[in-house]
């Protein structure tokens, strides 16, 4: 894979999100809208709690943020990059994007939580760490699904529909993952558990990769 290509389509999708400010800060407001009504539902719950709390949120904000990748593509345009780079160079370069965009929207919502749930966490770099993890996974999977989405005549119904299967055990794993940076308590099994994340994310990774050249000739 050539990284001129590569790097060009990640910048483009970047200055593309920040010259169309009105849809970055519609997530911004979202996800601040977002806490602010978990906020006021819940007060400033127990550590785990906050961290479920936490990872629900991140998951409404992939579903606004990233899901949209693929989608917001004209299907014109498609025939155009056909043209300039290869299927598995567009489709990594689009994961990096929404991995980039994603971890900053989830360091937004850990700065929202701090201010407005409290702070429970002990080991705040840890946490940010697994926080990072979980951009990854879930960017990886909503891009994955938007592709899928984008080539299926724009229908993202279809995101929903093969997306629970996948989020669920990610999200599962991310929460567990992160109770360890709520204090000093062992957690069993953490590392197979990292391990676990770290296979699931190179799986979906590796099936877009194999995957997408079919959708891509559509």
């Amino acid at each position: 894979m050539a990284a001129s290509p590569f790097i060009s389509l990640v910048k483009k999708d970047l200055l593309m999100e920040w010259r169309q400010k009105h849809t970055l800060f519609g997530v911004l407001l979202y996800v601040g809208a977002t806490v602010f009504v978990v906020y006021m539902m819940s007060g400033q719950p127990e550590a785990k709690m906050w961290n479920s709390l936490f990872w629900l949120t991140q998951l409404f904000v992939a579903v606004n943020s990233v899901a949209k990748s693929f989608l917001q593509e004209h299907p014109n345009r498609f025939r155009y990059y056909f043209t300039l780079v290869k299927p598995a160079t567009f489709l990594l370069a689009k994961m990096v994007y929404s991995i980039v965009l994603m971890f900053i929207m989830s360091m937004v919502s850990l700065l929202l939580y701090n201010v407005m749930l409290g702070w429970p966490l002990e080991q705040t770099g840890l946490f940010i760490l697994i926080t990072f993890a979980g951009s990854l996974s879930l960017s990886a999977v909503f891009t994955f699904l938007s592709a899928i989405a984008a080539r299926a005549q724009q229908n993202s119904a279809l995101m929903a529909i093969l997306g629970f299967p996948l989020v669920t055990p990610v999200l599962m794993i991310l929460s567990k993952l992160a109770v360890k940076a709520l204090g000093p308590v062992y957690v069993p099994g953490w590392w197979s558990m990292a391990l676990v994340l770290i296979a699931l994310d190179f799986l979906v990774i590796i099936l877009g990769v194999i995957l997408f050249p079919f959708l891509w000739q559509e």
